[in-house]
């Protein structure tokens, strides 16, 4: 019995310093972020500017640099990189629920037609000529209403059958896309405003966008993390874990709900960035194990300094101009997928 509760012990301290090791890299990975860019600032420099709006802290700093690098980090960096991170984090959580929920690694939040709600949701705003405000507020609400109408599309006697909800996405999300090729052809001018924004990028990041997500990811992932025991049966078989005692279809409802927020919400302020949801959950699952009390957790942290990272790289490749960060998670993603369908076709031996 002792040598049981040591080794637990001893799993509860690895998990705990995994955890300490990705927080300690997802900050290394911001202040590069706060650093790259058409100006290049020191990371001394930026740690200068960050600890000078502590109070007490940042009164003992001298000011040796430029004004305008205190408005390049404040202004500009920082909240591009709080927003990345964000971003990074509600999709890398809800892709690690709803592979739970499908129990397959190859799912995506993006399978229920959210991308394609939102895409259209912003279209039609773009095309209305709405104000800028309402370009996200569209996205979210078509994001979300998507994933509703899935569910009831889905839903017969009560019940959800996973794969009646994987083809109703599919139905749903090829609808969307029609439409947005509609709205792109009837855009003329405003064309180049609805591409951008389906490509995917955090060129036009402020405060307003933290403030617009902040609140969805407080709300979400505690539940998620809740929810993690109901994930771990729901491995076993929707029959085991009802066995087990978990009620699957609230389950499912609450899933499908905190995933139609929080990528709704990441939809709205970034547009479409594609792949995160899929490939960072799989890769901290090999590194943690399947296991979602540690694997939530961990998603937040991997979600956080991929899309840092994948937003340096955009910032970088063609300076002073930048990519979309949506086409550079899909260079990373694209062969990834094709390793898990090649991997999953000799498993099952298709």
């Amino acid at each position: 019995m002792q040598d049981i509760s040591k080794y637990y012990s001893g799993v509860r301290h690895k998990r705990l310093m995994l955890l300490v090791g990705l927080s300690i890299i997802l900050f290394f990975v911001a202040v590069v972020g706060f650093m790259v860019g058409p100006v290049f600032i020191s990371p001394g420099v930026v740690l200068k500017i960050l600890a000078s709006q502590i109070p007490k802290l940042g009164d003992g700093i001298v000011q040796t640099w430029p004004n305008t690098y205190n408005t390049i980090v404040l202004d500009v960096r920082l909240p591009r990189v709080i927003v990345g991170m964000l971003v990074g984090i509600g999709l890398s959580v809800a892709g690690c629920g709803m592979q739970g929920l499908f129990r397959n690694p190859m799912a995506s939040p993006y399978v229920s037609g959210i991308s394609s709600g939102g895409a259209f949701g912003a279209a039609l705003a773009v095309n209305i000529g709405a104000i800028y405000y309402l370009v996200p507020l569209f996205a979210f609400v078509f994001s979300s209403a998507t994933v509703f109408l899935v569910y009831t599309i889905s839903r017969v006697r009560g019940k959800v059958s996973m794969e009646t909800l994987l083809l109703s996405g599919i139905a749903v999300a090829s609808f969307f896309s029609a439409l947005v090729s509609l709205m792109m052809y009837l855009s003329a001018e405003k064309l180049e405003s609805i591409v951008f924004w389906m490509m995917g990028g955090f060129w036009a990041s402020g405060w307003d966008e933290v403030i617009i997500l902040l609140p969805f990811l407080v709300l979400c992932i505690p539940i998620y993390v809740f929810l993690s025991r109901d994930l771990n049966a729901l491995l076993l078989g929707e029959q085991d874990a009802q066995d087990l005692g978990i009620n699957v279809e609230a389950t499912k409802r609450f899933i499908l709900v905190l995933t139609a927020l929080l990528v709704g919400a990441c939809v709205a302020v970034s547009g479409t960035i594609g792949f995160v949801g899929l490939i960072i959950p799989h890769i901290t699952r090999i590194i943690v194990g399947p296991d979602h009390k540690v694997l939530i957790p961990a998603c937040i942290f991997t979600g956080g300094i991929f899309m840092i990272l994948t937003d340096i790289i955009a910032r970088m490749i063609i300076q002073p101009s930048e990519l979309p960060v949506g086409i550079i998670t899909s260079l990373f993603g694209v062969p990834f997928f094709l390793y898990l369908l090649r991997r999953r076709k000799t498993s099952m031996g298709w």
